[in-house]
């Protein structure tokens, strides 16, 4: 699994790859969950589960419960461009995966909340990317 962790304060994102056994601490959480970073090697760091996305490329979206693949009706939100929809109020049936981290997740994204002692610039070695706006 792939975590991508974005630090707010520089507008940086940082990739880190976990194995399974890693992994296994995050299944059974769900978006907008608190994480301890501790044992990915970042100690001292909270950070709050964003999103992320199936190993198939399916996003993973908030108001889908449980763990599986379902084919849902939106207008608006993850899962949908506004370029594919034509008319105004229209929906379309789209495949999202549900709020829930199992292990058919490939990354997962996460937002830090609290700092730890050590910058993320020092750990990771300055290889983040910056965020284009």
């Amino acid at each position: 699994m792939k975590l991508v962790i974005s630090d707010p304060k520089t507008g940086k994102a940082y990739q880190k790859e976990i194995s399974d056994a890693e992994a296994e601490a995050l299944y059974g959480k769900k978006i907008g969950d608190e994480v301890d970073l501790s044992p990915f090697g970042l100690s001292g760091y909270v950070a709050v589960i964003r999103g992320g996305t199936d190993d198939a490329g399916f996003p993973m979206r908030h108001d889908v419960h449980g763990t599986g693949k379902k084919s849902v009706l939106i207008g608006s939100g993850t899962g949908i461009s506004k370029k594919s929809l034509k008319y105004r109020g229209e929906r379309r049936r789209k495949t999202v995966r549900g709020n829930t981290v199992a292990e058919d997740i490939a990354q997962l994204n996460l937002k830090i909340i609290k700092y730890g002692d050590k910058p993320l610039e020092e750990i990771f070695g300055g290889e983040g990317e910056a965020q284009a706006s």
